[in-house]
């Protein structure tokens, strides 16, 4: 049996639906429920930090997926530690003292902070410079002693993530580009900016799940670009009349450091870093351990992406459909403004 926690969310339903493929149950322990049912899938509706809900959600399962985190939007440092550190390492214990056979733990690209070269290979030591990749790396050191211990350990680091679902700070990218407002990129946006598809990074952690060796993967696009050209390519692919528009990085920065600190924006600290900067990861390592090729481009993934949101864009900005942060109408706040000031 198959464990997932966060399997609620925008990620961890893609997950569950290829577990499930197996045939094999799985339980998605998560503080929602998913927004689908399944006969071989068992919900435990609860918190990740409740440690007698941990242990129940451990009895009769083999391989542990954990995926639950509070993402950069959440914009809230204690609940950064107490979910992506302090619940991982209660999990972790406990998955250890009942031999678990493969943990696979989904950490993030934010480990690397602004990382000093591209590509990023698992041999750069990370850097974070925020409290979200802070406590995501402080997790993966609990993972890494585990390891020394003996057990089956898995740590994937994917790029930012797309797919079918994806909204928060991708709602308002989209509704811009739906309502043909124009869109900023920092400096020139000729950053290079890779991307990872749900589908495919649930196929890798599945891979890696099955897999008994202990590995790190960093999992991103086979075919990228800079962030101009995926935002300009989609808008190109939709016929939208909206226009790329770059802002003075400076400026740009601290005013969404500024606006994030106020509230005045949806924004955290890990946006105004990485959206105006390069990261991209080298695949060969990951074709290697896991013979698996990433299938979707930045460009295929951004209009699959936008796809969805368009046909579900009405029950998404009634509240009708929402779950995680990640999965949810986002609200604007002074972002709103920034299209006007755009030319």
């Amino acid at each position: 049996m198959y464990l997932v926690t966060g399997g609620a969310g925008f990620f961890g339903e893609t997950l569950i639906k290829r577990l499930l493929k197996t045939g094999i149950k799985v339980k998605c322990l998560d503080l929602n429920l998913p927004h689908f049912n399944h006969e071989n899938l068992i919900t435990i509706q609860g918190d990740i930090r409740d440690k007698n809900l941990v242990l129940e959600a451990l009895k009769d399962v083999k391989i542990v997926h954990h995926n639950v985190a509070q993402v950069p939007i959440a914009k809230n440092k204690k609940l950064f530690w107490e979910v992506n550190y302090d619940a991982t390492k209660l999990i972790l214990e406990e998955a250890f003292r009942q031999k678990i056979e493969k943990f696979v733990y989904t950490s993030s690209s934010a480990v690397f902070g602004i990382p000093k070269k591209n590509p990023v290979t698992k041999n750069i030591t990370p850097t974070p410079m925020e409290e979200y990749g802070k406590a995501k790396y402080e997790a993966e050191k609990i993972c890494k002693k585990y390891i020394n211990l003996g057990m089956s350990c898995a740590i994937v680091r994917p790029r930012t993530i797309l797919g079918n679902g994806r909204l928060g700070i991708f709602q308002i990218l989209f509704e811009w580009i739906y309502q043909n407002k124009n869109v900023p990129v920092i400096g020139d946006g000729n950053n290079i900016y890779q991307f990872i598809h749900s589908s495919d990074l649930a196929e890798i952690c599945f891979l890696a799940g099955e897999n008994i060796q202990s590995e790190i993967y960093n999992a991103g696009a086979r075919e990228f670009g800079t962030m101009r050209q995926a935002i300009e390519n989609l808008i190109s692919a939709v016929n939208s009349k909206s226009k790329v528009c770059g802002v003075n990085r400076k400026f740009a920065e601290l005013g969404m450091n500024f606006s994030s600190r106020l509230g005045l924006s949806p924004l955290g600290k890990y946006h105004s870093l990485m959206y105006g900067k390069s990261m991209y990861f080298d695949n060969n390592e990951l074709e290697e351990k896991l013979n698996y090729q990433t299938k979707f481009s930045n460009d295929e993934m951004f209009l699959s992406s936008y796809e969805w949101y368009v046909k579900n864009r009405t029950s998404i900005l009634s509240g009708e459909l929402t779950g995680s942060k990640h999965q949810s109408f986002l609200k604007q706040k002074i972002l709103k403004f920034v299209p006007f000031f755009l030319y």
